[in-house]
């Protein structure tokens, strides 16, 4: 944003001569349009761009801010994202998202990736060393629902061709846009989170809770949860 001010000066006092002063420092910028005379000069002055509104949530911690501006409500198709979603999710429970966010990388470090099909197969040993990694969670049931759902994963895979396919027939395929103006309004789970996380525990998923279901929901796209006064709604909103 600028704001644009003109003015004349009709002598060569000693303000003009400071204000030229700082034209040729780059202080001040002689406006394009300005006639060349000693007597007119036209002045910018600069001030800062207005900063972008974001949903309350997230605060003003960088790397949450970027996690909302580039991930959160953007629709993820992909089995292996979908997957680490679900897992980083159920970790997350009693837990911040920032705490889980925090230690994102070391988590695919220590899962492989999140390949569903190398973690289904991990046994006693790969159970020590993920409990003796300070790098995660190191919980030991969050952990055993780790690999339990990967293995559940894999039987989704088998039988409905993908964990996307499974998963994004909840809602049909297609984003639901929700058009929240406060973060009050933004529920914690809904029916459709309700069926999920039932159809899910009875594949034996483990910290798939419904309040973690929609949590998940909303972080792949499932649902537009941005507030309308968020600068990503509509952002959002335009890739479906």
């Amino acid at each position: 944003m600028q704001l644009k001010v003109r003015g004349v000066m009709e002598r060569k006092d000693s303000n003009v001569f400071g204000l030229r002063k700082r034209i040729a420092s780059g202080c001040v910028r002689e406006h394009k349009n300005a006639p060349k005379t000693a007597s007119l000069l036209a002045i910018d002055f600069h001030t800062t761009p207005p900063m972008k509104h974001r949903c309350e949530w997230c605060g003003t911690d960088p790397l949450y801010e970027k996690y909302h501006d580039l991930e959160w409500g953007v629709p993820v198709y992909d089995d292996q994202i979908l997957f680490e979603f679900l897992i980083l999710e159920g970790a997350q429970a009693g837990l911040s998202w920032l705490t889980i966010l925090k230690k994102r990388e070391n988590y695919r470090k220590a899962l492989d990736g999140f390949d569903c099909k190398k973690i289904a197969q991990y046994g006693d040993p790969d159970r020590k060393r993920l409990l003796a990694d300070a790098g995660i969670v190191r919980n030991r049931l969050k952990i055993d629902a780790t690999i339990r759902n990967a293995q559940g994963t894999l039987a989704i895979q088998k039988e409905f061709g993908s964990l996307s396919q499974f998963l994004w027939s909840y809602v049909d395929g297609t984003p639901i846009q929700n058009h929240w103006k406060d973060i009050s309004e933004v529920p914690v789970s809904t029916p459709i989170s309700d069926q999920m996380s039932k159809d899910l525990k009875k594949r034996e998923f483990n910290f798939v809770g419904s309040t973690i279901c929609y949590a998940f929901m909303q972080a792949v796209g499932m649902v537009n949860d941005h507030t309308v006064d968020c600068f990503r709604h509509a952002e959002v909103k335009s890739r479906i």
